[in-house]
């Protein structure tokens, strides 16, 4: 069994590359994946709520139309607070959503923030934030308010209730020291997807941060995402749990 803590679907605001959503489907039947946890994040801007409301209303449509593989996670922008709060209780509370998914309006250390993590605790579902470590100058002006771990590492110590998922660990940048840096951040979940996969990323974050807080994800590398986890040397007990023992707790709360 497999679930994939971070997935993506096509709609109306963002396009992927995939012709349609069955394609996502079709792959992840030829990848043995169980269920995909999709949003739609606008990947750049501040967006309005309306906009929002459009991502989320296209999850809400992949989620009817295939019921038992696909469950979504509530995009808002932080900085409209009250309507963010109305619409991960539309999304969570009368839809059945599972989590909350912010972008890199905001980093997530941001006090702007805390409404929606607050609002998260309250729900018990798990916030996943797109995140990375760039040491490229011209890359990192290119995404200002992009978090990485040392931000998620102040979030955990503020909300220790809050359940955090650090997003893509080879997404790009200095993994090793994204790792490094969530040692002490037990509420702190480290998904292992991403499109760089250099060898010894999956042995390290188990060695450094325990199998438990590992989750498995894609974000559409989907041969690679599933292929790192396959290739790492690790236990086959080790690997279930990131595959779908340790999301499975997390919906599960």
């Amino acid at each position: 069994m497999k679930i994939d803590c971070h997935s993506h679907v096509n709609g109306r605001k963002q396009n992927w590359g995939w012709d349609n959503n069955d394609k996502l489907i079709d792959a992840s039947d030829k990848l043995g994946i169980d269920k995909l946890c999709c949003s739609i994040p606008i990947m750049s801007g501040m967006p309005k709520p309306d906009e929002v409301k459009i991502c989320n209303d296209d999850v809400l449509e992949c989620m009817k139309r295939y019921p038992d593989r696909m469950l979504g996670y509530c995009f808002v922008n932080p900085g409209y607070e009250k309507e963010s709060i109305i619409e991960i209780e539309r999304c969570v509370i009368k839809h059945g959503m599972m989590g909350i998914k912010l972008y890199n309006q905001y980093k997530c250390s941001d006090p702007i923030v805390y409404p929606v993590v607050e609002k998260a605790i309250e729900l018990g579902i798990p916030i996943l934030e797109h995140a990375g470590y760039i040491t490229d100058p011209g890359q990192a002006l290119s995404q200002p308010n992009l978090s990485h771990a040392g931000d998620f590492a102040i979030l955990a110590k503020k909300y220790p209730e809050a359940i955090l998922i650090e997003a893509h660990v080879g997404g790009g940048g200095d993994w090793e020291w994204a790792i490094k840096t969530l040692r002490h951040s037990p509420n702190v979940y480290l998904d292992t997807s991403g499109s760089v996969i250099d060898e010894g990323i999956i042995e390290m974050a188990v060695r450094e941060l325990g199998v438990e807080r590992l989750l498995f994800g894609t974000d559409m590398t989907m041969e690679g995402g599933v292929g790192k986890v396959l290739g790492a040397k690790i236990s086959e007990s080790q690997s279930e749990s990131i595959f779908w023992k340790n999301m499975q707790a997390i919906l599960e709360r």
